[in-house]
């Protein structure tokens, strides 16, 4: 079987792309697109031609349908991640086919496009892959990535980390950090960002809980003139603020079920409206969400939709928590006092330094930044002492359970019902004061009390 090519063109220094795809027309269409801009291409009809060029020919980006008349585009994005790892795989999908777009991530895949193609998205696609850092993680104007040192630690859970985080910049697939609060999610985020090809475009960090209902569309979407009383001229949203970049989704469980049907179609179809507009934009966004909860419990609540939760959790990063990484927390102490303090931190007294080495950290490395900022406060002659720290006592439990044979969850539910009952009688069961006091968001302390099952 001969391979189908395209006319020869220079080879120079001209950066290569490999399209594969069974109909002509669709071949002739990526092939035009990848030649006005100033690049070159070779094209297959199959994976066994595509097989024989890629064995004879290095490329910096490789486009395929997923329907080949002799295998899928799954079996390209597999080959090409375990022979040709620097090479970065698109995959063209029927439109509407969106469980193929997210087995293709999940394999490997650096992005999708839905037939019909639309140009506008492919040349952004072409220019992303394009400007991917080398894998040794030297960026193109050879200045090391800035930002992989601000991981502090060598255990064996945040070199983990460090290491995913690295494979996840080279990719255009959600991701979905999970973690407790305080663990640093958004920084991960971040990390994730200023590695990848879109480190140029903005980093836009949301908090989902703290947007109200009924400003949520226009917040995230935009709106124009006169849309509604107040609406005294055009306004961009989240999506295009972030235009070319990363919006970053935190506490994305405190969204509400409305606001969730106009995110999932935002993402599925790259488009979005805004509020008062009657024509749809292209966007070109990637998706990184966050939140302290258990996501798949709130699918399982009915909090949360389930086809939502499987487009967000495309690829899961988890954010250990300290107290599973102990060996990080002196270089994180160390960090953060000359953070806090600058080159006059003061020193810490090796019993001060046990006593941290040794608690769990409920809050994490947040915690431990405000003990050390409080510390700072309190130490006399530039050195913390034990008492410095004001550590929170550690609860005493007998046995494996909790007290009277209780399991785990049934006594932290317990200790959870107790503290908001104890909040909503301070506040004269006032909701809104209550999740103040406790400090979390109104939708999250409602989410609780649904759960425990707390009635006025």
């Amino acid at each position: 079987m001969s391979v189908v090519k395209t006319e020869r063109r220079p080879r120079g220094e001209l950066a290569r792309v490999l399209v594969i795809d069974d109909e002509a027309d669709i071949r002739e269409l990526l092939d035009l697109t990848v030649a006005r801009m100033g690049l070159s291409a070779d094209c297959a009809a199959s994976v066994a031609e595509a097989q024989e060029l890629l064995a004879r020919q290095r490329y910096q980006l490789c486009l395929t349908d997923m329907r080949l008349p002799d295998g899928d585009g799954l079996e390209i994005v597999k080959l090409i991640g375990e022979r040709y790892g620097e090479t970065p795989v698109a995959v063209i999908t029927a439109y509407g086919s969106a469980q193929n777009a997210v087995a293709a991530l999940k394999a490997g895949a650096f992005d999708y496009l839905a037939k019909p193609v639309a140009l506008e998205q492919l040349r952004s696609l072409i220019k992303s892959a394009l400007s991917l850092p080398r894998q040794s993680g030297v960026t193109d104007d050879g200045q090391a990535a800035a930002t992989a040192g601000q991981l502090i630690g060598e255990s064996a859970a945040i070199e983990q980390v460090r290491q995913l985080i690295g494979k996840l910049a080279r990719s255009q697939a959600p991701v979905y950090i999970s973690g407790e609060s305080g663990t640093g999610k958004e920084l991960a985020a971040r990390l994730i960002h200023d590695q990848s090809s879109r480190r140029a475009a903005p980093f836009v960090p949301v908090n989902c809980g703290a947007i109200p209902e009924n400003l949520m569309e226009s917040e995230f979407f935009g709106y124009r003139k006169g849309a509604f009383t107040g609406a005294d001229s055009d306004r961009e949203g989240f999506f295009q603020a972030a235009k070319g970049g990363t919006l970053f989704l935190d506490e994305v469980a405190d969204l509400p079920l409305a606001m969730q049907v106009k995110l999932l179609r935002a993402i599925q179809e790259k488009k979005v409206r805004k509020v008062g507009s009657t024509a749809e934009e292209v966007v070109d966004v990637r998706i990184i969400s966050a939140t302290h909860r258990i996501l798949k419990d709130c699918v399982d609540g009915g909090l949360f939709r389930q086809d939502l939760y499987y487009r967000l959790n495309v690829i899961e990063l988890r954010m250990p928590p300290l107290r599973e990484r102990h060996e990080d927390v002196a270089p994180l102490v160390e960090a953060l006092l000359r953070r806090i303090c600058g080159a006059q931190a003061p020193r810490l007294a090796p019993p001060a330094l046990q006593a941290l080495a040794g608690y769990s950290f409920p809050g994490n490395v947040r915690e431990l930044e405000n003990i050390l900022e409080r510390a700072t406060a309190l130490c006399v002659d530039n050195a913390i002492a034990i008492a410095d720290l004001q550590l929170a006592p550690v609860a005493a439990v007998s046995g494996s359970v909790g007290r009277d044979g209780e399991t785990l969850d049934e006594y932290l539910n317990r200790v959870e019902r107790q503290a908001i009952l104890e909040a909503l009688t301070k506040t004269a069961f006032n909701r809104t004061a209550a999740a103040r006091l406790l400090g979390v968001t109104f939708r999250s302390l409602r989410y609780r009390i649904e759960r425990l099952g707390i009635e006025e």
